[in-house]
């Protein structure tokens, strides 16, 4: 007679890759921690939109949960069950800029169990059109020559707004007040303010600039990406200039849950973000929201997750704040 653990074993598998199959056996929540209409929401939608088929067909539905710089929703998720039901359409601002530069965040980056990486949204430096700066270079000699004198527009203090034009004052050994920064009360109102030319130039996601530098508004100057954009044809990279360390400045969207999923619910996602990664209609929703697919596993997830997070504790030493 077989030993019993020996007849076992077999069904112990079958029922693991049963639950493995099966998952999910009914519509998944993911919760975004901006508004509607937001760049996260709408990469939330674009992941809703085509994921399922690679699901079982199961419904996601996306829930909007904004408040406290995106702290509110993320930690939401973080206190959910882990059972792969409710995820989070985390970003760059609320999983780790904050609770690398706010120690009062309830949460830190490995609080969650980190699935994928979906896209990176390109950071892009640009003027006004009719600006005099008409490079890159020539901006930041106009800095040289009269620190303080410049400004920029941002979403606020600690964010990739105020940080990109800070941390490459830092490399141009520079002090972090070269210019001066003016927060606005979100991405539409940096636009506006750019457009109408109330600051010398801005850099933010490419997402966000995508619809004036389209519309001929704006002029890119430089972008952080490691290869020239199609979008943006001409304009000069970060490496190009001379600043490779730039290119760990870029926005980006992930998916995560609370932390334990189980290890199947993790494998199905994989095998989900594998198969979405050459899906036209998915990566065709990126390239319209200015984003750039860049799939990655679980394991790369999360040392690009750590990276990022490591990197933005590291400027918070670095760059004095101002409220």
């Amino acid at each position: 007679m077989r030993p019993l653990h020996h007849a076992i074993a077999p069904l112990l598998l079958f029922f693991a890759g049963t639950l493995q199959a099966q998952y999910p056996m009914r519509p998944i929540n993911l919760v975004v921690p901006f508004p509607a209409a937001s760049d996260a929401d709408l990469a939330a939608r674009n992941l809703a939109a085509h994921a399922p088929r690679y699901l079982n067909g199961q419904t996601i539905v996306v829930t909007n949960q904004p408040g406290a710089s995106g702290s509110i929703g993320t930690q939401a998720v973080q206190g959910a069950a882990p059972d792969g039901y409710t995820l989070l359409l985390a970003r760059i601002a609320s999983h780790v800029i904050l609770p690398a530069t706010d120690p009062k965040t309830p949460y830190r980056w490995n609080d969650f169990t980190q699935l994928a990486l979906l896209e990176v949204n390109p950071y892009v430096c640009a003027v006004r059109v009719d600006s005099p700066y008409g490079t890159m270079n020539g901006l930041v000699e106009e800095i040289r020559k009269r620190p303080g004198q410049l400004n920029f527009a941002t979403v606020g203090p600690g964010t990739i707004q105020s940080f990109g034009p800070q941390y490459l004052f830092a490399h141009l050994d520079l002090p972090w007040d070269a210019a001066v920064a003016v927060p606005y009360k979100g991405s539409a109102e940096l636009v506006t303010a750019l457009v109408a030319g109330q600051v010398d130039f801005a850099c933010s996601n490419l997402g966000t600039l995508l619809g004036q530098l389209r519309a001929g508004t704006l002029r890119p100057l430089m972008t952080t990406m490691r290869e020239p954009l199609k979008e943006l044809p001409g304009v000069s990279t970060a490496r190009s200039l001379g600043w490779p360390e730039m290119e760990s400045l870029a926005a980006w969207s992930a998916l995560a849950g609370p932390r334990k999923l189980p290890r199947e619910v993790i494998e199905r996602w994989s095998q989900a973000m594998a198969q979405l990664s050459h899906d036209e209609g998915w990566l065709a929703g990126n390239y319209k929201l200015g984003g750039v697919p860049s799939v990655r596993s679980p394991a790369d997830t999360e040392a690009f997750v750590r990276a990022q997070y490591e990197l933005y504790g590291r400027l918070t030493a670095r760059v004095a704040l101002k409220d």
